[in-house]
């Protein structure tokens, strides 16, 4: 089991920031691909960011030059940067982590694709 614990969701005007955080740990740490997902009510879950063990990453179009995905390895935390925040951005927000070595493709965005999943935070932007 790999403990994924989320932090730094909230209440923010549209136009606003937050980082969120999800503090890991375990030795697969170096060899694993994280993300972040996120779940509005009555809406299926989506990727919005992924970091590879090797430091590359990819976006949903959608939040693409507003969000940033990042890693301390000394840490052993990800990172959401999200700027210029819109209603629309409004959900739950997951960390997301598979073992690199274990796995045939790369999950990128994909849901299924994760083996562990931490419990969430809310982020609410208001209009």
């Amino acid at each position: 089991q790999v403990p994924l614990v989320e932090s730094g969701g909230g209440s923010v005007p549209a136009g606003g920031s937050l980082r969120l955080s999800c503090a890991t740990s375990g030795d697969s740490y170096s060899t694993r691909h994280m993300a972040w997902f996120r779940q509005a009510p009555g809406k299926e879950r989506e990727g919005v960011a992924a970091i590879r063990s090797d430091g590359s990453t990819n976006y949903a179009a959608s939040v693409e030059g507003r969000f940033t995905i990042s890693k301390d390895d000394a840490k052993n935390t990800l990172y959401l940067q999200m700027n210029n925040l819109k209603p629309v951005d409004t959900a739950m927000y997951y960390c997301a982590a598979v073992d690199g070595r274990i796995i045939r493709a790369d999950p990128a965005l994909n849901a299924r694709g994760y083996e562990y999943w931490g419990q969430g935070t809310q982020v609410t932007v208001s209009s």
